[in-house]
Parts: structure tokens; C-alpha cells; sequence
């Protein structure tokens, strides 16, 4: 009988897991009703702050709670919700941002490779519609990855997906 390669299975998890991603439209709109806690653990990281060390720090903690799980979709699902300044490490460019949001320096490819990275492990990124009209920063100018969702407020974001049984999460 031949042994099973648990790398495979774990490639072969993470993959279905993404199945929904390569059928999503790229920034679908999300409402409340659609959050469902379908893994036995699943946990939400809220991001509302613009230090890139932090961010960073916070995808690297992101990284290591799903190595806990072998990175395995079916025992563990991830999300991040961005609103205020923690939008824009997902946006194309940070031209026209306030002022107080562009005055880092960073490598906004290198964190973005990063997020996509996550993501192609099931990690989803919910992305608050409030931030973007409040602070006029135009629709177009987020990343149209299919991971990235719209929510309608990144904080009634956050209040949904722990009623719904997600830990929250606040790193950095």
C-alpha cells in the first residue's frame, strides 16, 4: 500500500479551499449575511493603522497562526478587515492620499506579494467602503485582486464576524 504524501494533501487543502477565490469577481461586494464561519477555528485581524512595520509585523503573525494549522483551509480560515489608514497597502498607488498617509516610505510591491501570498493560502481581505468616500479616494484606485472584497464599514465588519464566531485579532 502506498503512504500518503501529507504535503500533497496539505497543497491539494489549500487549493480547493481557493476554489471560491478563481470563481469570485475581482472586488466583489460583500454584504453582512454573506460571512459565515464554515472551519472549526477562524479568526479576524483588524487593521486600521498606516505603519508598514506594524503591517508587516501583523502579516507575519497572520503567517505564522496558519502554520499552527498545517495551512490547512479546512481547519482555519483568515481574514483581514482594513479601514482607515490600513487601506492603502492595498491600493495601486498612494497619489492624492492625505498627507499623514503617505509620509512613510515603504515598498508597497513588496508588502502587497506579501498579502498575495496569504491569500493564496485562503486568507480573504475585506476592505471598508466608508474609508474610500469619506477620504474621497476613488474605487479604482484598489488592487482588483479577487481576494480583496468590498464590506460596506470596515468596523460593522469587524462587530459581524465576531458574532459570527470569528476571534478578533488586533496585531503590532
Amino acid at each position: 500500500m502506498k503512504s500518503v504524501d501529507r504535503r500533497g494533501l496539505i497543497r491539494m487543502a489549500a487549493w480547493l479551499g481557493a476554489l471560491p477565490l478563481f470563481q469570485a469577481q475581482a472586488n466583489d461586494k460583500l454584504n453582512y449575511s454573506q460571512f459565515k464561519k464554515e472551519t472549526p477555528m477562524a479568526a479576524l485581524y483588524h487593521c486600521d493603522y498606516g505603519g508598514a512595520d506594524r503591517f508587516a509585523q501583523t502579516l507575519t503573525n497572520m503567517s505564522n497562526h496558519l502554520s499552527v494549522y498545517d495551512n490547512d483551509p479546512f481547519k482555519l480560515k483568515l481574514v483581514m478587515v482594513a479601514h482607515g489608514q490600513g487601506v492603502k497597502f492595498f491600493l495601486k498607488d498612494l497619489e492624492g492620499l492625505p498627507q499623514a498617509w503617505t509620509a512613510e516610505k515603504f515598498d508597497q510591491e513588496a508588502i502587497f506579494s506579501r498579502i498575495k501570498q496569504l491569500a493564496s493560502l485562503g486568507v480573504e481581505y475585506y476592505i471598508c467602503q466608508i474609508t474610500f468616500s469619506r477620504n474621497n479616494i476613488p474605487e479604482s484606485k484598489l488592487r482588483s485582486d479577487d481576494f480583496i472584497k468590498w464590506v460596506p464599514s470596515g468596523v460593522g465588519a469587524v462587530g459581524e464576524l465576531q458574532a459570527k464566531g470569528f476571534a478578533y485579532i488586533k496585531a503590532g
